[in-house]
């Protein structure tokens, strides 16, 4: 299973259609979008799979993003969210709570961390977990996605040309 990571979209509707068609291009299966998104819209743009979204901390308009999420067959989490995909654990949470982040990376209870905020695109092992941050649309040089394959957690950086 093929599936897309994005985070810090942050509103921006033109660059996260680009991710959307860069989506799209890898065949992703599901999206988890890692917090920071900026409103409703943007959730809408997401049609195509079901997306896994958590709250980042200039989320100003949670209950909009919640409903839209929702109405679209969505998972939504508020500031954490935790699933379970082709038998890998995985954390997803935006990263701006930074102790919060190391627990739950050194907790070992996950395969795959993913998580955005400093606009840094990353990918590491720390001991069994895989910890990602796939970089950010908007604020960023270059824009950024990641393409993870599961359950092998193959992780790629794609760079999001505009």
């Amino acid at each position: 299973m093929k599936i897309g990571v994005v985070s810090d979209t942050h509103g921006h509707i033109p660059y996260t259609r680009d991710a959307i068609y860069m989506l799209q291009s890898f065949e992703v299966e599901q999206v988890i979008h890692c917090g920071d998104i900026g409103g409703p819209e943007i959730v809408e743009l997401f049609h195509h799979w079901k997306t896994h979204f958590v709250l980042g901390n200039v989320d100003e308009y949670p209950e909009e993003i919640k409903k839209s999420a929702l109405e679209q067959g969505h998972n939504y989490y508020e500031r954490f969210g935790e699933l379970n995909l082709e038998s890998t654990k995985i954390a997803l949470l935006h990263g701006d709570d930074t102790k919060r982040l190391d627990k739950v990376i050194q907790s070992g209870h996950y395969d795959l961390v993913c998580h955005g905020h400093t606009h840094q695109s990353k990918v590491e092992r720390v001991g069994q977990t895989l910890v990602l941050n796939p970089g950010a649309l908007y604020r960023a040089r270059p824009h950024s996605i990641a393409i993870v394959e599961l359950p092998a957690l193959d992780a790629k950086i794609i760079e999001v040309s505009s």
